[in-house]
């Protein structure tokens, strides 16, 4: 695919993408890199238009120069901001009851605190993009370990195996703190895709090494 083929492909995806305001973004490709230029109105749509690019085929790297030129109907101050942040995490179910801090300054949010589980970490990160007048989320919540590593490896492990898409024979999970390393191999992108998601699922996991190999099984019969 030429350059100038995928620059068009990937305007094309932000003008097609509903949840991108794209007036304004300027897209240059070369060899698979797309740079991101321009502004857009919200945080929210600046994560958007990355996100639609990543899934333009042909694209290997994504450059996010992106400015947020957030429209004065939409500017809030620091502290309407911090109000807003604090009552979308109260107001949300699986954080209620979590110890989540943040800060604001000149629109950016960083969260801190701990919860139980990653997932509450990405609920509270995409809670906070979405509103009004943030410019930036950082997510530094940590995982708080809840059971010994032997015992995470064999939640894991049984997760696998109790998967009706997964062949989990060959996948082996060991722990290093609150970091998960899957290795072994299994058959698809799929399949690989279901056990970084089982690991992810296992209290106290804050991190996960993806060692598998993909081996395709038609292969190895011919072999």
């Amino acid at each position: 695919m030429t350059s100038r083929r995928l620059q068009t492909d990937v305007q094309e995806e932000l003008k097609w993408d509903p949840k991108v305001d794209a007036r304004h973004i300027v897209v240059t490709a070369h060899d698979g890199a797309v740079t991101l230029s321009g502004f857009v109105p919200t945080y929210f749509d600046r994560l958007q238009a990355v996100a639609a690019a990543e899934n333009v085929h042909g694209v290997k790297a994504i450059a996010d120069e992106l400015e947020i030129h957030v429209h004065q109907t939409n500017a809030k101050q620091d502290s309407d901001i911090a109000d807003s942040v604090v009552h979308i995490l109260e107001w949300t179910s699986a954080l209620s009851d979590q110890d989540i801090r943040a800060t604001v300054s000149n629109g950016r949010v960083t969260l801190t605190g701990e919860v139980d589980w990653n997932y509450q970490r990405e609920v509270a990160e995409r809670a906070a993009n979405h509103l009004v007048g943030v410019t930036s989320v950082t997510n530094q919540i940590t995982v708080k370990p809840q059971v010994t590593a032997k015992e995470v490896e064999r939640q894991i492990m049984n997760a696998l195996a109790r998967h009706a898409a997964l062949d989990s024979r060959h996948i082996h999970v060991t722990t290093s703190g609150t970091k998960a390393i899957l290795s072994g191999h299994v058959h698809s992108f799929d399949e690989a895709q279901i056990a970084k998601n089982a690991a992810w699922s296992a209290p106290g996991i804050s991190a996960v090494d993806d060692d598998l190999l993909v081996i395709d099984p038609s292969a190895q019969k011919e072999g």
